[in-house]
């Protein structure tokens, strides 16, 4: 029998390959898994695929990136905010990454959405709900010093257009984005994440 001749509204929720059921229209932080958000960053390609190199650009190696150079530019940052800079993406393992233009021409619903997803995921890993607004700020800084290293080493912006939309990241010669494979990025996502949370 279907969804609508049981009189229910349509599925909102998602399996994940931990055997959650993540209700996507009110997350809870208790069905949420760093496993599958690994999984799922991993898989998921920033500039919608639109990168050089024998791999996608994964959300994972993007978000090592962010927190790599958040500690170039705040180095005494404690590990749960570092941990708050690694998760700044990870709603995009149920929702994908949706390029900013995007985000911006479907308005308010989608960020209240994301928003709500992001919030039980800090709470499952005893994070705030939210960033305080200083670190939300840092962490907003380092992200577009990432995009500005992935739009000009792979995804074919011009230097002018690279400087015009994102900011120019500290010692960027420092940083080398080859893609890694989707094992290597979901690994070193989980790994980098066990080192933070054991340390916040």
């Amino acid at each position: 029998m279907s969804a609508s001749r049981a009189g229910a509204g349509p599925r909102a929720w998602q399996r994940m390959l931990s055997g959650r059921k993540l209700d996507l229209l009110d997350p809870s932080p208790l069905d949420i898994e760093i496993e599958d958000i690994a999984h799922g960053l991993a898989r998921v390609a920033r500039w919608n695929g639109q990168t050089r190199g024998a791999h996608p650009f994964s959300v994972a190696q993007h978000s090592l990136v962010v927190l790599d150079i958040l500690r170039v530019i705040a180095p005494r940052l404690p590990p749960n905010a570092q941990l708050a800079a690694l998760l700044h993406d990870a709603p995009e393992y149920v929702i994908g990454d949706m390029i900013s233009p995007f985000k911006n021409a479907l308005g308010l619903d989608y960020r209240a959405f994301e928003n709500r997803l992001a919030a039980a995921i800090h709470l499952r890993f005893g994070l705030p709900a939210e960033p305080a607004a200083t670190l939300k700020a840092q962490i907003k800084r380092a992200d577009l010093m990432s995009a500005y290293l992935e739009a000009r080493q792979l995804a074919g912006f011009s230097d002018d257009e690279c400087r015009r939309f994102f900011k120019v990241p500290p010692m960027e010669a420092m940083f080398d984005l080859t893609p890694l494979a989707t094992a290597d990025a979901q690994s070193q996502f989980v790994a980098t994440f066990q080192t933070l949370f054991a340390e916040a």
